[in-house]
């Protein structure tokens, strides 16, 4: 089974045409994993993207996530043929759910057994979930069994590097995969970033990636830009020194940036 690329192309907030056009690029640059959620809308346009790229599948690592409204028992698989329908292709390698249900009338162990139905019929290979704290990691777990958490999808990025969801992530052997891992273009324009991106030549974004690989964390950055996506992919050039990482590590503040009324109490 094909394993999860350091790093794949995020699709979150890029709808129709533009959807379609960015995920092409990155595949034509080199992207072999795609990230997309049936919330983005995005899942057709980039089934599209897939179809014309001229890649065998067993090429590509897929991700898609299920919404809340698809949680339901009755729901939950349908929603995932669904997906895979939009998609153009017959499994996913990662499906993911996308935020824990807020509400009481679904409860956790329906909708991951949910979950793990879809990978025992075959929709994905590899099961996961997203926007996950430790004490949902720690029932997830307990319900669904160790190993089968495949990973974690969480907002990280320099100012708010979630260190305890990422240990405890690691302690149960967990990939921590960080989405909007340049905190909406904030990194490009922080000076100690700018300082360390000029001392290899290189772009904030750059040094980002190379600072989460050393971090052992998964990325999905987004992008539009094709000079952006074969810089991002590039970013294996960079070599950070100890003390670079550590300037990095001190950027930490706390700040997040996704925090809707339907979050879990986060840690």
């Amino acid at each position: 089974m094909k394993d999860m690329p350091q790093m794949g192309m995020g699709t979150f907030r890029l709808e129709g045409e533009e959807a379609r056009v960015s995920a092409s690029k990155a595949l034509d640059v080199g992207f072999r994993h795609i990230d997309t959620a049936q919330f983005y809308d995005n899942e057709a346009q980039v089934g599209d993207a897939i179809k014309t790229s001229g890649l065998n599948r067993n090429e590509l690592f897929v991700t898609t996530k299920v919404w809340h409204e698809s949680l339901g028992e009755d729901h939950f698989i349908p929603s995932v043929h669904e997906s895979l329908e939009k998609l153009k292709i017959e499994y996913v390698d990662l499906l993911l759910i996308h935020w824990p249900y807020p509400g009481n009338d679904i409860s956790l162990e329906s909708y991951l057994g949910s979950l793990a139905k879809a990978k025992e019929l075959g929709l994905t290979r590899h099961i996961g979930v997203s926007n996950f704290t430790i004490d949902l990691l720690d029932k997830a777990e307990e319900i669904l069994g160790k190993g089968e958490i495949y990973t974690n999808q969480i907002e990280i990025h320099p100012f708010m590097q979630n260190r305890k969801v990422v240990d405890a992530c690691k302690a149960k052997n967990i990939r921590a995969t960080a989405y909007m891992p340049f905190a909406v273009g904030k990194v490009m324009k922080d000076e100690t970033l700018q300082q360390i991106a000029q001392n290899h030549n290189a772009s904030p974004a750059q040094v980002v990636l190379a600072w989460m690989e050393k971090r052992h964390i998964y990325a999905i950055p987004s992008s539009t830009s094709k000079t952006h996506l074969q810089e991002n992919l590039a970013y294996g050039g960079v070599q950070l020194s100890d003390d670079e990482l550590a300037l990095v590590d001190g950027l930490d503040n706390g700040e997040r940036i996704v925090n809707p009324d339907f979050a879990p109490e986060w840690d």
